[in-house]
């Protein structure tokens, strides 16, 4: 038998005593919990403490009928879902019109029959609860697909980006490789062309007129000397496009089948290493300050790969936000920067804090940041992907925790947690 809710009841509304004698009687033989109001005013004003899960509105009361009754409570939010069923008298077609053009479900003719009334009843609350676990079911689908879709787009981002950032890292090592591993014997052979020529020197302290023009004209010693200084510039650069390369090759790693232990301290560092252009000055944009203060970390069980996108995500976001900042004015005076902070806490979990002192962000958007599609940022310059596949590595991939906390005017801090 179909019943009203531990907690649920239907309202009765009628201002006729022998009418409400007869629904009651009729509701409670069923076995259906109920309350009653006696005209529209203290109608409105229960529903609105207490929603029923079903309303018998009479249409003729006295005060606001019960037409007015049903249009204000299908305009109020919190009360428009209620299925309102009339009980009246007024059996023409322009009064049922009427009734349904306002949202009524159904009526109910009086004089009552009480096996209609129970059958219009158990009908309409079952369709009632058809209609919520419907929605329920619709709402829970859509949040699986939303999070299969926001899975999809990380592993083919991820995929993507590690093959073009292991490409690239691949194609700048090898001819890296062949200039770096040249230095060494060109130095050498430079060393020994300038000894032999002081050697010369030294043998033949008057040479012809012929080669003193020209030593005159080359300026021979600032040739020998600026050798030297390209020499080390080459060194000093090859090293610059190895470490860049290491750092390309460190980000791309997707290990995205199995676990290792790995450092975290470098997957930052090589993060940063490909946001450096981005860290620079532009324009009237002073560089971003990057303040590091490591602790130290154990190596970490985790997707290396996922994590160096976590990364990347966030402190990507934080340059967004301090140029957005300075370039609506609101930065003052204060140099752009970046902090990153690492510690062991006391249930030895790596905790990884990235903060930026910019402007914050509202309260109303805080709670939505990790929402799939969410995005603060202009159309074009975001997908609303970035932070939820952060948060889906972080807290499902890893067991982990992702918090944000920011203030407006405050700037912002992201919390990793992993657990070692």
């Amino acid at each position: 038998m179909l019943k009203t809710s531990d907690t649920g009841f239907i309202l009765i509304v009628d201002d006729n005593p022998t009418n409400l004698s007869l629904l009651c009687e009729a509701l409670n033989s069923e076995g259906f919990r109920f309350r009653v109001a006696v005209d529209g005013e203290s109608a409105i004003a229960q529903v609105e403490r207490n929603q029923p899960e079903l309303i018998l509105l009479d249409v003729q009361m006295p005060g606001i009928d019960g037409f007015e009754t049903c249009r204000r409570l299908k305009a109020n939010p919190v009360t428009q879902n209620i299925p309102i069923i009339f009980t009246t008298a007024l059996a023409d077609t322009e009064s049922k019109t009427k009734g349904f053009s306002l949202g009524a479900v159904d009526y109910i003719p009086k004089p009552f029959a009480q096996e209609e009334v129970i059958a219009r009843v158990r009908v309409h609350l079952q369709l009632k609860q058809l209609t919520e676990s419907l929605e329920q079911q619709v709402s829970d689908r859509t949040k699986a697909l939303q999070k299969a879709q926001v899975q999809l787009v990380q592993q083919e981002k991820l995929s993507t980006l590690g093959e073009l950032i292991a490409g690239i890292g691949h194609e700048i090592n090898n001819p890296i490789n062949f200039i770096s591993s040249n230095i060494p014997p060109l130095q050498e052979h430079i060393t020994a062309v300038t000894e032999l020529l002081l050697l010369y020197e030294q043998e033949y302290p008057n040479p012809t007129a012929k080669i003193t023009n020209t030593i005159e004209n080359l300026d021979i010693n600032f040739i020998l000397e600026d050798m030297g200084k390209i020499l080390n510039s080459l060194h000093i650069g090859s090293e610059r496009i190895q470490n860049l390369s290491n750092s390309l090759r460190t980000f791309s790693r997707s290990d995205s089948d199995a676990k290792i232990s790995a450092d975290l301290h470098q997957g930052i560092d090589s993060t940063l290493m490909i946001l450096q252009h981005r860290l620079k000055a532009n324009g009237d944009r002073p560089g971003i300050e990057v303040i590091k203060s490591y602790g130290i970390l154990p190596e970490v069980n985790c997707y290396l790969g996922q994590m160096n996108q976590v990364f990347m995500n966030i402190l990507a976001n934080a340059i967004d936000a301090l140029d957005e900042a300075i370039i609506e004015g609101k930065m003052s005076n204060l140099i752009p920067q970046i902090k990153i902070a690492t510690e062991i806490d006391s249930e030895q979990s790596v905790i990884i804090r990235i903060a930026d002192n910019g402007i914050g962000i509202p309260e109303r958007l805080k709670k939505r940041l990790f929402e799939p599609l969410f995005t603060t940022k202009t159309v074009g310059k975001g997908t609303g992907l970035g932070l939820s596949i952060a948060y889906q590595i972080v807290v499902e991939k890893h067991k982990g925790i992702l918090e944000v906390n920011s203030q407006p005017g405050m700037g912002t801090e992201f919390l990793i947690k992993i657990p070692t």
